[in-house]
């Protein structure tokens, strides 16, 4: 069972639907959230933001014990139309910003697990990693890559303490399906609801699970 009380968390994307309702749940766990996110300077579309923000948090804080990372964006639309624009900030916001920023993160995590904590990542590739969706292409590609990634680099960061969580939810009622960068959202019926989302994924985290597939979000 991982310990909330005292940890100092980083969430990414800490202002969106499911970002802000992660952070509250965390909170009152007893941990020390950080949010990041566009709005206040740290756009993980910056090459340079993983490492400057995992920085001022050893700075402030003198640790790091979890990251949630919970940005994203979404494009609509077949891929014959994808604009070369569209198709880098998917994968700058959904895949490699992400990428970076798990291996800035990783010397602190590691240095967490060495105090006795069980430091985590959480990843939210959602169930089109799973079943790559037509009208999506572009946005499947990078999520998928990113579950990749996750699932092999959890491998790797086994051996120092660190768990990483991938999160794969089907749609949920939040504004990003309603504010894509690109095309227009076709009819997706009723979303799940983001508290139980969020409610489900830092119940993961403290029970110590390592995935979150899209059954896990089934009522």
């Amino acid at each position: 069972m991982t310990d909330l009380e005292g940890a100092v968390v980083l969430v990414v994307g800490g202002t969106g639907g499911l970002g802000s309702r992660m952070s509250d749940r965390l909170s009152t766990a007893g941990a020390t959230v950080v949010s990041a996110s566009r709005g206040s300077s740290w756009d993980i579309r910056d090459e340079a933001m993983p490492q400057r923000l995992v920085a001022a948090i050893e700075s402030e804080h003198g640790r790091l014990d979890g990251v949630v990372i919970a940005a994203g964006v979404v494009a609509f639309g077949p891929s014959s139309e994808l604009s070369n624009e569209t198709l880098t900030e998917l994968f700058a916001v959904n895949t490699t910003g992400p990428i970076r920023l798990i291996r800035e993160a990783t010397p602190l995590l590691t240095a967490s697990a060495g105090t006795d904590r069980k430091p985590f990542i959480v990843t939210l590739s959602g169930i089109v990693s799973e079943v790559p969706t037509a009208g999506m292409a572009a946005y499947s590609a990078a999520k998928a890559a990113l579950a990749a990634f996750t699932v092999a680099t959890s491998r790797e960061l086994r051996r120092s303490g660190i768990r990483i969580l991938d999160a794969r939810p089907g749609h949920v009622e939040t504004e990003l399906s309603r504010h894509p960068i690109a095309g227009e959202a076709p009819k997706l019926g009723e979303g799940i609801d983001p508290d139980k989302v969020a409610e489900r994924i830092v119940r993961a985290i403290i029970d110590d699970e390592k995935d979150l597939p899209s059954a896990a979000f089934g009522d």
